[in-house]
């Protein structure tokens, strides 16, 4: 079995506080463009307030994960197993939920080094492929994902506080 980058940490359930704003903070930076100020306050509301995102470190099968550079989190990903699963619960199959990487450490290798651990972690866990649901219009997100292998293989629909976007199904194989 592989460690654990040095880096790459497990979300404590003390760190709730730093886990919402990071959520809030990625989340806007990636997404206000595209959506109003009052629909981007009434989705944190809803999905990322702090009852919702402890019942979600608390649930057995979800994992938050910090990545870290000097000190500082960079950025996080949740990974979800079995009964975690949104839309595809597969035994041999490992979800990322959210993926996100701070906007001042962008384009310094993070998302790729994120990437690969989640594959590796998949690997140890014996699953067969990786899924995620990515917002149809997140072109620089879409590019990546592409780049690191995974393909397309479905849509669902996606609710922001109401406005209902369309996320593409992606896939990777492991």
């Amino acid at each position: 079995m592989r460690t654990m980058p040095d880096n790459i940490k497990i979300c404590k359930k003390n760190q709730l506080d730093l886990l919402r704003a990071i959520s809030i903070e990625t989340y806007r930076d990636t997404f206000s463009n595209s959506n109003s100020e009052t629909l981007m306050t009434h989705y944190f509301q809803d999905a990322l307030n702090k009852e919702k995102l402890q019942a979600e470190l608390n649930h057995p099968n979800s994992t938050f994960y910090f990545i870290y550079v000097a000190k500082k989190v960079a950025g996080f990903l949740k990974v979800n197993v079995m009964s975690a699963q949104t839309d595809i619960k597969d035994y041999h199959a490992l979800e990322i939920e959210r993926f996100y990487i701070r906007k001042s450490f962008l384009r310094k290798g993070l998302g790729k080094q994120l990437m690969n651990f989640t594959c590796d972690l998949a690997r140890q866990e014996n699953k067969e492929f990786i899924w995620l649901g990515v917002w149809e219009n997140n072109i620089p997100a879409l590019h990546f994902y592409k780049k690191m292998g995974f393909y397309k293989i479905g849509t669902h629909p996606f609710n922001m506080a109401g406005d209902i976007q369309t996320d593409l199904l992606l896939q990777k194989d492991l």
